[in-house]
């Protein structure tokens, strides 16, 4: 594996070792280095030392220029404005570097991160016995594209599922299901589908719940049977044990339709922490982190407050003796830090949830859970809307079950590739494939190239275009490269340091050498969409190269459309390589 420094950083250690020659008492400064239009970059760094220093910036500025190390990287660099510096980068050092990555295999000479940890990161949590919908979509989807982007930058990533397995809720079915054996029994040795296993727990959750409403000696023995659980009795837990196998049989089809590796051990519902919550009641009350308030266990806060003036607590264990969701969150708070290892915590969860969250982390915080070298954040995301700007429902007005979602988009995809099939020559079952990973890639895409904590609108038009920033854009873009080398005839992919670049060919090459430093900012902000972004500019940038710089016809110098050929490669291989961080297929054709 050998990593590459990029330009960037090339650029800012010569500038940065020049401006503590011009200007020794400022130490180590930064020259505040940025991509420019006037140039390769633009250097703005020199007005605020200047300042500080109460020299002229534009003096300091010409100072620098004469101290700067150029020649093999650093092709021109002149001072502009005020104190501005405008430098441009030599061809050479551009095909070089991305010669440099290109020899580095999948990992495109992406240095792994300098001091990795344990992230645990909690996403993709739906409820035992209950379909999942549309609100469920993004923590998957926006967790699974976190979890890829921070393995790859070389982070040790614990996956956890906090499914909702544990509650009241199971007395009424466990007891529905002790009085009618057979409802969840499989007909035959087949195996059953996940939409047959969730049309079995809703055809039971829908007659449990009719008889709880109107039986009394029915909910009595349905409230009996919730202490029960609680307490472990064998017979209980072997039913709701058949609760959480059938849903498993549901949620895994779901995640394996988003295209999603869900692995067994990772899925540790709030059921898993069960043993812990009499443990971490006990050490709040006597640390005096949690009071009892009328019964209950709580925990207060200066700044929460209700509509009335009066405080809100996180309430810990009910009066009743009964759990909260708090008490689960804490133990998993507990686990996470003390048995997993965990640097840093991250809750892929609805924004709706950010008080319940700043209340519980602020809580292990004072229970000395949280040290200082453990952070816990909240990756809150927005609501799903539909195209009036509302939030996503069916024209009844109720929940959008994701299957049905899921399924539409690939319909619509692979009509939307079976137009362009013949052209290509796919066969039919290339044909339904690329429909998957095109309809797939369309859904994740739209949610991914939206800052999580925005709201996005589900408009599957606009996601299956061919046109504008959408997945299927990046994809057809990828397929267009891959179909260039089988026109190529004898001519491969060879960089020539040598050669004279191309306007278009440059920015290519520049936003190439720049991937590395796109997925450091993504990991570091866990921000996906900026990955999202940084390709779509690349499939724009070489959109704008294949029509300028021809690399078969009219067929360019032999030297030169072996360098074409090398950039068109590259692209395809970060293309590709950022897509699979984003959990989306790249087709070889299209």
């Amino acid at each position: 594996m050998a990593s590459v420094t990029s330009l960037t950083a090339s650029v800012h250690q010569r500038l940065a070792d020049a401006l503590s020659a011009a200007l020794p008492e400022a130490g180590s400064a930064d020259p505040l280095l940025r991509r420019s239009d006037r140039a390769d970059f633009q250097a703005n760094g020199i007005l605020a030392l200047a300042k500080k220093a109460k020299a002229n910036p534009r003096e300091l500025a010409t100072q620098v220029v004469a101290r700067v190390e150029s020649g093999d990287v650093i092709k021109d660099i002149e001072v502009s404005g005020p104190g501005f510096l405008n430098i441009t980068i030599t061809d050479k050092a551009i095909t070089e570097n991305l010669a440099a990555r290109y020899e580095d295999g999948e990992r495109l000479g992406v240095p792994p991160a300098e001091n990795p940890g344990t992230t645990v990161i909690d996403y993709a949590q739906p409820n035992v016995a209950k379909e999942m919908h549309v609100g469920h979509l993004r923590s998957a989807v926006i967790g699974d594209a976190v979890v890829q982007i921070l393995e790859f930058t070389g982070e040790s990533v614990v996956r956890r599922h906090h499914i909702g397995d544990w509650g009241t809720q199971f007395g009424m079915l466990i007891q529905y299901l002790i009085e009618h054996p057979h409802e969840l029994d499989h007909k035959g040795a087949a195996e059953v589908s996940g939409e047959e296993a969730m049309s079995n727990l809703n055809r039971l959750y829908k007659a449990a719940r009719t008889l709880f409403d109107s039986d009394e000696e029915f909910k009595t023995r349905a409230r009996r049977r919730v202490v029960d659980l609680q307490a472990g009795e064998p017979e209980t837990l072997a039913m709701w044990q058949k609760f959480v196998d059938e849903s498993k049989i549901y949620f895994y089809s779901v995640f394996d339709k988003l295209d999603m590796e869900i692995r067994d051990p990772d899925v540790v519902g709030e059921s898993g922490y069960n043993d812990m919550l009499d443990e971490t009641c006990r050490l709040l009350e006597e640390s005096g982190v949690a009071v009892r308030s009328d019964g209950a266990l709580c925990v207060f806060f200066d700044d929460v407050k209700g509509p009335d003036g009066n405080p809100v607590p996180l309430i810990v264990k009910k009066s009743d003796g009964g759990y909260g969701y708090a008490a689960t969150d804490l133990s998993a708070i507990r686990d996470r830090v003390f048995n997993l290892k965990a640097n840093t915590l991250v809750y892929v969860v609805d924004a709706r949830q950010s008080l319940h969250f700043k209340m519980v982390f602020e809580t292990a915080r004072r229970a000395g859970w949280l040290g200082d070298d453990v952070q816990a954040q909240q990756l809150a995301f927005g609501t799903v809307l539909g195209k009036d700007g509302k939030p996503f429902k069916t024209r009844e007005g109720e929940t959008v079950r994701l299957v049905d979602l899921l399924d539409e988009a690939i319909d619509r995809a692979t009509a939307v590739v079976r137009e362009k099939a013949e052209k290509v020559g796919l066969s039919e079952q290339e044909i339904e494939e690329n429909g998957r990973y095109v309809g797939i890639g369309a859904v994740k895409y739209a949610d991914l190239s939206t800052s999580a904590v925005r709201d996005y609108k589900f408009d599957l038009d606009q996601m299956v275009s061919l046109n504008g920033d959408t997945s299927v854009y990046l994809q057809y873009a990828y397929a267009r490269i891959r179909s260039i080398f089988g026109k190529a005839g004898d001519r491969t992919p060879l960089a020539h340091p040598e050669l004279e670049l191309a306007p278009a060919e440059r920015a290519l090459g520049l936003h190439l050498d720049r991937f590395g430093e796109t997925l450091d900012e993504a990991a570091g902000e866990y921000a996906p969409h900026k990955l999202a972004a940084y390709l779509y500019q690349l499939a724009s940038l070489y959109t704008t190269f294949y029509d300028q710089c021809p690399v078969i016809k009219p067929a360019p110098a032999q030297e030169v459309a072996e360098n074409r050929l090398f950039l068109c490669d590259l692209t395809a291989r970060t293309l590709h390589q950022g897509m699979a961080l984003l959990g989306i297929r790249t087709p070889e054709r299209l």
